[in-house]
């Protein structure tokens, strides 16, 4: 019912998952990422593949054992589909042989892709191929690879929800985007990102860390960051696409 990539930038050390799916909120279902790992659960979704797996996987087992392991005590596991990154960056998929077709997978050393009920093969082809020519942060890249695989024929029973995580060394996300009803999901995650881009990152990453526990406390170096992505926008004729209300009204 869905297609999803975890991808890794063994640089920066952010670890990422992006999903789609015609079925509501598949943002919330799939995706279990930690400072050093990941998962995605989906088909007839496991949860505790997800979170189970997740802990393992930090606690330093491999991709390839805790699947197999995972696989082997669920009997529901022909209808399953899961891939996932451990903490040496190893990737590993299982697709079970009665998941609903198109579904598959490939894996490669920084990013893995999944799909079933799929358009067909080219959805996960385009979603992996697209990721690296993409550039950018790595939310962007993500967004770029899930919107290659929407346009090579996506989920075949059509749209509804995605989901976009990040994580940066931490076991809270840096940015945790999501779009649970609607006819165009990764377009409204597009313009969610746009906003997120305006404050949001900027105070994402001044906040505290496993390693500075008070994170920036000054406002000053963020306001200035703010101040300078705005002026950026303006000169490029970007106006704010954000929703909230206007302050004084």
């Amino acid at each position: 019912m869905t297609y999803s990539i975890i991808a890794h930038d063994r640089e920066t050390g952010e670890i990422g998952v992006a999903v789609a799916s015609r079925f509501f909120a598949a943002g919330a279902a799939v995706p279990y990422v930690g400072a050093r790992c990941a998962v995605a659960t989906q088909a007839f979704v496991n949860p505790v593949w997800g979170v189970e797996g997740r802990a393992r996987l930090a606690a330093g087992e491999s991709a390839e054992a805790v699947l197999a392991d995972l696989a082997s005590r669920d009997a529901g596991r022909a209808i399953r589909q899961c891939h996932m990154m451990d903490a040496d960056g190893s990737f590993a998929a299982h697709t079970g042989a009665d998941c609903v077709d198109w579904a598959g997978h490939l894996l490669g050393d920084h990013h893995s892709v999944a799909g079933n009920m799929l358009a067909g093969e080219e959805v996960v082809r385009a979603t992996f191929d697209a990721y690296l020519g993409a550039s950018g942060p790595m939310a962007e890249r993500l967004l770029a690879a899930m919107e290659a695989g929407e346009a090579a024929g996506g989920d075949k029973r059509g749209r509804q929800a995605a989901g976009l995580v990040v994580h940066r060394g931490q076991d809270y996300p840096y940015l945790d985007l999501r779009a649970d009803d609607d006819a165009d999901p990764l377009a409204e995650l597009r313009r969610l990102l746009d906003v997120a881009d305006e404050r949001y990152v900027h105070v994402a990453g001044a906040m505290p860390t496993a390693e500075n526990f008070s994170g920036l406390t000054d406002r000053a170096p963020i306001d200035r960051a703010i101040a300078e992505a705005e002026a950026r926008r303006a000169r490029e004729g970007r106006v704010s696409r954000s929703r909230a209300t206007e302050t004084g009204a």
